[in-house]
């Protein structure tokens, strides 16, 4: 893809997300789309936005987990920006029609106090930036349709980065840990609709220990020339699958002594 082509996938979602109405899959409108145009057009839509007013508040991490890279037949995880605008605490109600099809997941929280980048950055390195870990949701939507209605083909990974990793919102709990606290590996969350619950997991569902995931994101942004910021909120991937949520649902997580985060969607 040329850098016009870049421009013009990433208005393309831009227009998608303001008028609410899904634009068609970018792998089929472009034709060997590759990883880095993805990334390229994902930053496009971001620089689109960020020229709108909004600010840049941190990072998401995604495809973390072992089921879901196998369900779209990859072997690494993908990243997305977070922006002052996706923020909400928990409790908060998202106004009917501010997404259009929101799922969410339950993930661990990063809140960094250090600058973290580079290809030799360590598990260590990750613990000393860190300030502190939290509960949180993340609201996922799509602006790209999640198959082709003409041929019945599905979304692909250079789809989902584009659309900025799917990521759409982020619930923070209240609760803050200090990241030496406790074994994030066994911090999971029991994750309900309505009363019902529908998901649990571990921490350790993310590439066996969510640190990991935060050191990918360090190392791999060292190759696009960004770097992890002080202040910044890192959202180290979920353990769960996403869950569906139609208007009227009320979504509750339960992390037992490490928090909860709840969100409900009017």
């Amino acid at each position: 893809m040329t850098p016009d082509q870049h421009a013009e996938a990433a208005e393309t979602l831009f227009q998608a997300e303001v008028s609410g109405e899904q634009c068609r899959l970018l792998s089929l409108q472009y034709p060997g789309m590759t990883l880095d145009d993805a990334y390229a057009v994902q930053a496009a839509l971001v620089a689109r936005k960020m020229a709108a007013g909004r600010q840049r508040i941190g990072w998401k991490i995604g495809l973390t987990s072992r089921a879901m890279q196998d369900a779209l037949k990859i072997d690494t995880p993908d990243s997305g920006v977070l922006l002052d605008d996706m923020l909400f605490e928990t409790g908060d109600t998202v106004p009917a029609g501010r997404f259009i099809q929101p799922r969410v997941e339950a993930e661990i929280a990063f809140i960094m106090k250090a600058p973290l980048a580079g290809v030799d950055c360590t598990r260590a390195d990750v613990l000393m930036a860190t300030n502190c870990v939290a509960p949180s949701l993340e609201i996922l939507d799509t602006r790209i349709q999640r198959a082709d209605a003409a041929s019945g083909k599905a979304r692909i990974i250079t789809d989902t980065i584009s659309d900025n990793a799917a990521n759409a919102g982020i619930v923070l709990g209240a609760e803050r840990h200090a990241i030496d606290a406790r074994d994030l590996r066994w911090t999971g969350a029991i994750v309900s609709r309505n009363g019902t619950v529908e998901e649990t997991g571990l921490g350790a569902g993310v590439l066996n220990d969510p640190v990991t995931s935060v050191l990918w994101l360090a190392r791999r942004m060292a190759s696009y020339g960004q770097q992890i910021e002080a202040g910044d909120i890192v959202l180290s991937g979920s353990f769960i699958r996403p869950i569906e949520c139609s208007q009227g649902s009320e979504i509750s997580a339960d992390f037992g002594p490490f928090g909860s985060v709840d969100i409900n969607f009017a």
